[in-house]
């Protein structure tokens, strides 16, 4: 049955009035991630270098062994964060006579196709074939990477069945992440546990005895034999019993904001908006430009090591969109607000959207600014915990000020010389833009512990993005007072 569902995917996929679009946008994709294979291929190849000049003192293989279970944690993290849930029009397979087995078990394995699953064995595998295979033989070697292989199986179901469960309890999604967070911070801030000593616990011994092994594979097994079970047991109650929230069937030309539903079509629309005016466009635009705002400074000896002035790039180079389309948020809908209000569409939904359409620019210019890890490790960590920042906080700061923004854009005029829409809101709205990191991290940097500013901000930052429904019920009830005043001013033209 599982060729059959493929074949049924794939003519899905052909027969769609999108194909066009859906196969430009899988190549880009394809381009990016290949792009990242090979970034992670290299780093998997020198990684006994690094792992040399970060920890001198300590043997090799001891060192290696330390850092699985850390890998893991973020991997488990970021999973939460991007990986989707595999997907299967379900409900005109239940009216057939095809077993729920057999469509719970194409569900699990095509959950195995995430590109998740490719990263630790490009990273892990080559260090295992050069080192450890050399020191301790072959049999040993094949212990690490099955080990490598069930603790990957494991990540990948654990992920998928908190997401799962996540849908029915928003709740489980941010204790889960916030164990995972407070397990780091007990480790790296705290120092209460090693997370170190806890995997050379396990990966030491693996190299005297093989055999354990298999309990990575166990947990793998029975991780997916929970996913599996669940699955089975809610499969017709999800499908049929929320016709509800079937009934909307997404119209976005974009694949990708699919599974969003109103909220992706918001977001589609917007970016319609972006690329088909010449205002908006710019903003996208000027973006692109600030991908090379880093060779203009890292280049200089004097500032190279600045934390604080990388913390400022960063900032910049990651949120760039935020910070010029943001500033004049709810101005570009201006010509049809009125409309807005009296349509059934929800502004929670508004502002999801939003929030959608910020996330996805922030994480494509990050993803463009990979290429500074030239300039250091420490300039794409920096870069990333601004990406965060940018995407939890400065996103919210700018729809706060959104809601104070009575001034009309026509999007028919460029960006040169035009000063429509400027007021006080986009002055003020720079002042914490730039100065909220500055106020977390600059008190640590003055005392010398710069690494647990930039810490403390990644906390915070990671806060607001898994707080996010709580801003958005904030910004809601702010925009209900307003909204009237702010339509008022989008008509003065």
């Amino acid at each position: 049955m599982t060729s059959t569902f493929i074949q049924h995917e794939l003519k899905a996929f052909w027969r769609s009035k999108n194909t066009g679009k859906s196969i430009a946008i899988r190549v880009v994709m394809s381009v990016l991630i290949f792009i990242l294979f090979l970034y992670v291929l290299t780093l998997g190849f020198f990684l006994d270098k690094i792992l040399e000049q970060a920890l001198p003192k300590t043997d090799l293989v001891v060192s290696f062994c330390g850092i699985i279970l850390i890998y893991y944690l973020f991997d488990l993290l970021m999973r939460l964060q991007l990986q989707e849930l595999p997907t299967l029009r379900v409900q005109p397979y239940l009216q057939l006579p095809v077993k729920r087995n057999a469509l719970v078990r194409y569900l699990a394995f095509t959950a195995l196709l995430s590109v998740f699953n490719l990263w630790p064995f490009v990273l892990f595998v080559p260090f295992v074939l050069k080192i450890v295979a050399a020191d301790s033989g072959a049999i040993t070697a094949w212990a690490f990477i099955i080990s490598i292989a069930g603790l990957t199986v494991f990540n990948n179901y654990l992920a998928l069945y908190i997401k799962r469960k996540a849908n029915l309890n928003g709740w489980i999604f941010l204790i889960a992440a916030g164990v995972i967070i407070l397990i780091g911070l007990s480790d790296f801030y705290w120092h209460l546990i090693s997370i170190r000593e806890v995997s050379f616990l396990f990966f030491g011994h693996l190299i005297s005895h093989p055999l354990f092994a298999l309990l990575p594979v166990l947990l793998g097994a029975i991780m997916y034999y929970l996913n599996f079970s669940y699955l089975k047991q809610n499969l017709y109650l999800e499908e049929l019993g929320s016709r509800r929230a079937l009934s909307y069937k997404s119209s976005t030309e974009y694949p990708l904001l699919n599974r969003f539903g109103r909220v992706g079509d918001l977001a589609g629309n917007e970016i319609k908006l972006i690329l088909r005016n010449k205002r908006s466009r710019s903003s996208l635009i000027i973006g692109l430009f600030f991908m090379f705002y880093g060779l203009a400074f890292y280049n200089k000896p004097g500032l190279t090591g600045s934390i604080g002035f990388k913390v400022f790039v960063g900032m910049f180079m990651t949120g760039v969109f935020i910070i010029s389309y943001g500033q004049f948020m709810f101005s570009w809908q201006a010509s049809h607000f009125d409309g807005l209000l009296v349509s059934k569409i929800s502004f929670t939904d508004f502002l999801k959207a939003k929030y959608l359409l910020f996330t996805i620019v922030s994480t494509g210019f990050f993803i463009l600014t990979t290429p500074y890890v030239y300039f250091g490790w420490q300039t794409l960590m920096i870069h990333f915990i601004m990406y965060l920042w940018n995407i939890g906080i400065n996103t919210t700061i700018v729809l706060f000020f959104a809601n104070r923004n009575y001034k009309r854009i026509n999007l028919s005029r460029g960006a040169s010389f035009n000063w429509e829409g400027v007021g006080a809101t986009q002055l003020l709205l720079s002042f914490p833009l730039i100065i909220a990191p500055y106020i977390i991290y600059g008190p640590f940097a003055l005392l010398g512990h710069s690494n647990i500013g930039l810490a403390i901000m990644a906390a915070i930052a990671l806060a607001f993005i898994f707080t996010r429904s709580f801003w958005i019920k904030l910004l809601e009830a702010d925009f209900y007072t307003k909204r009237y005043k702010i339509a008022e001013g989008f008509r003065n033209k």
